[in-house]
C-alpha cells in the first residue's frame, strides 16, 4: 500500500519517492510510488496535479482494493527514484474550499436543520445538496453569518485517526462508510466529519464563504458556493461589473438595481411605442397600396420587390394588405445574401398561397410552406427574386382569367 503522505500534512509541497511498478492509464504512462503527496480523486474532491522529475502528473487514482495510488503522467519516466512537486495552488484551493465546505454544510445543520446529502467540488463552482425544501435569501445570510463566524474566530481544524469503536468520542456529522481506520476532521467545537481529504490547519485559512445561488433538484436545494481565492475573484468581477454600470448610469452603486429597473421599464416602453408606430406605418403603407391597385375582376393582385425590410415587417405588411377583400399580396424580400417569398390573401379567396409558394420557390433555389392563406419561403437565389415573383403574379392572373 502506498504510504499516503498528504493524510499527514496536507501542507507538503515537495518529497521523495521510489518507483515500485510502472503501468499505464488508457494511453499515458503512470507509476505507483512507495509513498506520495499527491492526492487522488475521492469524496468529492479532484486530484493534485504537479511533477515527478519535472514529468507532468495530470490525474492520480487509488486502486481502492490494494490502496496504491496511482499517478499518471504526460511522459515516461526511467528513474527509479523521484522528485515529486504538487501544484500548490490547486492544492490549497481544494483545501479552502472543501474546509469550507465541512463549516458551510454544518451551518446549514445547525441554522436550517437540512443535512448534507452530496458535495462536488468543481474547477469553477462548488456545490452541495442540501435536505430542504425552500430557501430565502434571508436563511442563506443566516447559514453563511454563522459560517462566517468559525472563519472569522480562526478556529482550529484538528484530525483524527480512529478505530470504529472510537467513533463515540466524537459528534459526528455524518457516519463514515469506510473500513479500517477512520479519519475525523474536525473543526474545533463545530464541526466533526469522517473524511479523507486535505484540509487547512486553521478556519481563517479558508477565507470568505460565499453562498451564490441555490435551486430546487427534486426533493434537495442545490446550493453554489465559493471560498478563499474563488470568492475574491468572484467578488472582483462583479464589483468591477456593478461599478462599471452605476458609472454608466450616473448612480451610486447602491442605487444600480433601481437605476437599471428603470432602464428596463423605460426600454419596453419604448419597444411597445416603436412597436405602434410600425404597425401605423405598415397600415399607411397598405392603403397606399390598396389605393393604387383597384379592384379587377373581383381581384387586387399586388406584387411588390422590396429591399429596407426584416422578414417580420415583410410578413405583417402582407397580412395588413390581405385584409382588404379580394386582395392577393405577392412580397419579395432581398435580405443577408436571401430571397424571401411572403404570399397573402384575403379571406373570401380560395386561391392556396401554399401550393403557389411551393410551386415558385424553387425559383429561387429554396423551399417553404404555410396554410391556403398565407405562405412563406425562400432560399439563395437572390438574383432570381423577380423571376419568381412574375411566376407566382402570372399562375394568379392564370387561374382568374378561368
Amino acid at each position: 500500500m502506498t504510504e499516503k503522505l498528504y493524510r499527514k500534512d496536507a501542507y507538503l509541497r515537495e518529497f521523495n519517492a521510489r518507483v515500485v511498478q510502472r503501468t499505464s492509464a488508457g494511453k499515458n504512462p503512470a507509476v505507483i510510488l512507495d509513498r506520495t503527496a499527491f492526492y487522488p480523486t475521492s469524496g468529492g474532491q479532484p486530484n493534485d496535479c504537479g511533477s515527478l522529475n519535472s514529468v507532468g502528473v495530470v490525474d492520480v487514482l487509488e486502486d481502492e482494493a490494494s490502496g496504491e495510488i496511482v499517478h499518471v503522467l504526460d511522459g515516461q519516466i526511467v528513474e527509479d527514484r523521484v522528485q515529486g512537486a504538487i501544484n500548490w495552488e490547486r492544492r490549497f484551493d481544494h483545501m479552502q474550499q472543501h474546509s469550507g465546505q465541512h463549516i458551510l454544510s454544518q451551518a446549514f445543520e445547525l441554522a436550517q436543520n437540512a443535512p448534507t446529502v452530496s458535495f462536488h467540488l468543481g474547477a469553477e463552482l462548488c456545490s452541495i445538496d442540501v435536505q430542504l425544501a425552500s430557501l430565502s435569501p434571508a436563511q442563506a445570510a443566516a447559514v453563511e453569518d454563522l459560517a462566517s463566524n468559525v472563519v472569522f474566530a480562526n478556529t482550529p481544524v484538528h484530525v483524527h485517526e480512529v478505530t470504529r469503536d472510537e467513533l463515540s468520542r466524537f459528534p459526528l456529522r455524518k457516519q463514515p462508510v469506510v473500513t479500517g481506520m477512520i479519519r475525523i476532521v474536525e473543526m474545533e467545537d463545530f464541526d466533526y466529519s469522517p473524511c479523507g481529504g486535505t484540509h487547512v490547519r486553521r478556519a481563517g485559512e479558508v477565507g470568505l464563504i460565499k453562498i451564490r445561488r441555490w435551486e430546487r433538484r427534486g426533493d434537495t436545494m442545490r446550493v453554489d458556493f465559493h471560498c478563499g481565492s474563488r470568492a475574491l475573484l468572484d467578488y472582483r468581477w462583479k464589483n468591477d461589473i456593478v461599478n462599471n454600470l452605476a458609472l454608466s448610469l450616473s448612480v451610486k452603486d447602491q442605487e444600480l438595481q433601481q437605476a437599471v429597473e428603470r432602464a428596463l421599464t423605460q426600454s419596453r416602453d419604448n419597444h411597445h411605442a416603436l412597436e405602434d408606430a410600425q404597425k401605423r406605418l405598415l397600415e399607411l403603407e397598405a392603403r397606399a397600396m390598396i389605393a393604387e391597385t383597384p379592384l379587377s375582376n373581383g381581384l387586387r393582385l399586388i406584387v411588390r420587390s422590396l429591399d429596407d425590410r426584416t422578414g417580420e415587417e415583410t410578413r405583417r405588411l402582407a397580412i395588413t394588405l390581405a385584409a382588404a377583400p379580394g386582395t392577393i399580396a405577392l412580397l419579395g424580400l432581398r435580405s443577408a445574401g436571401r430571397a424571401s417569398l411572403i404570399f397573402a390573401r384575403s379571406a373570401d379567396l380560395a386561391d392556396d398561397m401554399n401550393a403557389l409558394l411551393k410551386n415558385t420557390a424553387p425559383i429561387v433555389a429554396g423551399r417553404g410552406g404555410g396554410t391556403p392563406n398565407l405562405a412563406q419561403g425562400g432560399g439563395t437565389g437572390v438574383d432570381q427574386l423577380d423571376e419568381a415573383l412574375a411566376a407566382a403574379r402570372q399562375a394568379i392572373l392564370a387561374a382568374h382569367a378561368d
